[in-house]
């Protein structure tokens, strides 16, 4: 049946919305060229909008265009302020923007591991509540929160898990207790990130594809057909858990050592490299293992060593399978021959890399896997280059193994992006004024 005119209006209202809030501000004869929509039409979808205040003009199109075909239209940008959070287990980190995501406010505190739970919560609240103030942001509308850990998929709450802080779980409910007026969501760290990768990063143009986090821990983003994919459990892209060879045993049901987190994780990366004789730049501020793997990049840049070949199969730094040997006693060799150097370092780590792939590739064939974190932008396309290399001769299925260009930011983006979606969400639904 033909919409009614309540619902067509609704309809031309939110189309209208969407394309200033991807393309910026327009002018009227823009928006009926981009909707296809007759002017009156537009001309009364302006009216209403502008009365409801949610549009405003911004400015005019061309110095030399006049009148009101000339108006520029955009979206009331302080109609709403919103607040991202970057939960780690060894810090947080917050930025306030305005509706249309211009940032306004940012800021980190660290929190160490013996800080109780109460005080913890408290200190990440009041980071909240002092980058929203001085942003001038007297009421957040809507905050969105990446942390580590499971999200139960009916809830939409974080799910205790061993390992993490409790202050992580505390923190959703004190600051909807602090900020009543605010609509507050959790999502885990890695599917943000693939978001923010996915709208301004390396998979812009990819609607299925992976993520592997690499940083201080290990995890994944499974993104299908466009859509973010969780599982039953919410425990879509626990990679850390993955069984793999040259660890000292198997993972369990709550403790991921044994797993793929310790052939990738950054204390596993910083062992490698002490082995391959790689040293992080004194006063680096990146974490230890995105600044081991940049220094080897980097060597190997400047010409200090090439790119390995090994079988695949070999293992990770030992040239051969070790039965049942540990990574820490796995090391009698690289590729190349001798242990020491940057490139035999970077062919090592991507050897174990390129496990967690090649086993998300042979159940998803997403066709992409984008190495993400803070490890996966430092290695770059050098690390991303030998991991593909590898997955072409461990894998039937084309896999094209790229670097993320977001690095650690991209959950905080990613947090930023859902309360964004979320706000505009609520605030231009439904329009029929």
């Amino acid at each position: 049946m033909p919409a009614s005119p309540s619902t067509a209006r609704a309809m031309n209202d939110r189309l209208a919305l969407r394309l200033l809030q991807q393309q910026g501000p327009l002018t009227a004869t823009q928006l009926k060229q981009h909707t296809g929509l007759s002017r009156p039409t537009v001309a009364d979808l302006v009216d209403r909008l502008t009365a409801s205040g949610l549009i405003e003009v911004v400015g005019e199109a061309g110095a030399q265009r006049r009148g009101p075909n000339a108006k520029l239209y955009g979206i009331v940008a302080d109609r709403a302020h919103l607040a991202a959070l970057d939960v780690r287990t060894e810090g947080v980190s917050v930025l306030v923007s305005d509706l249309v995501g211009r940032v306004l406010g940012e800021a980190s505190v660290p929190i160490g591991g013996d800080t109780g739970t109460g005080h913890a919560v408290e200190q990440a609240v009041a980071l909240v509540e002092r980058v929203a103030k001085e942003a001038g942001a007297d009421r957040l509308h809507t905050v969105g929160i990446g942390a580590p850990g499971l999200i139960d998929p009916v809830t939409g709450e974080l799910r205790d898990s061993g390992g993490l802080p409790a202050w992580h779980r505390r923190l959703v409910a004190a600051l909807q207790e602090r900020l009543p007026a605010a609509r507050v969501t959790v999502e885990n760290e890695t599917n943000l990130a693939a978001l923010a990768e996915q709208r301004d990063g390396a998979a812009r143009d990819r609607d299925t594809f992976v993520l592997l986090w690499l940083g201080i821990g290990t995890g994944a983003a499974v993104v299908l057909d466009g859509h973010l994919r969780r599982g039953a459990s919410g425990g879509t892209g626990e990679i850390g858990f993955l069984p793999v060879p040259w660890t000292r045993g198997l993972p369990s049901a709550t403790d991921c050592e044994g797993g793929f987190h310790s052939l990738a994780s950054s204390a596993a990366i910083a062992e490698l490299a002490g082995r391959h004789a790689v040293t992080a730049p004194a006063g680096s501020e990146e974490p230890l293992g995105a600044g081991l793997v940049r220094a080897a990049v980097e060597a190997v840049a400047a010409g200090g060593a090439g790119t390995g070949t090994r079988d695949a199969g070999a293992g990770p730094g030992d040239g051969a399978r070790t039965g049942g040997a540990g990574v820490g006693s796995a090391g009698a060799g690289s590729a190349g021959g001798a242990e020491g150097g940057a490139g035999a370092f970077l062919d090592a780590l991507a050897d174990r890399v390129a496990l967690g792939v090649a086993s998300v590739v042979a159940v998803l064939d997403p066709g992409c896997v984008v190495l993400g974190g803070e490890v996966g932008r430092a290695g770059g396309e050098e690390l991303a280059g030998r991991v593909e290399e590898r997955i072409r001769r461990m894998a039937p299925l084309p896999t094209e193994v790229r670097a993320g260009v977001l690095g650690g930011a991209a959950v905080l983006r990613g947090a930023l992006l859902t309360a964004r979606e979320a706000a505009q969400e609520e605030l231009f639904s439904p329009l029929d004024r």
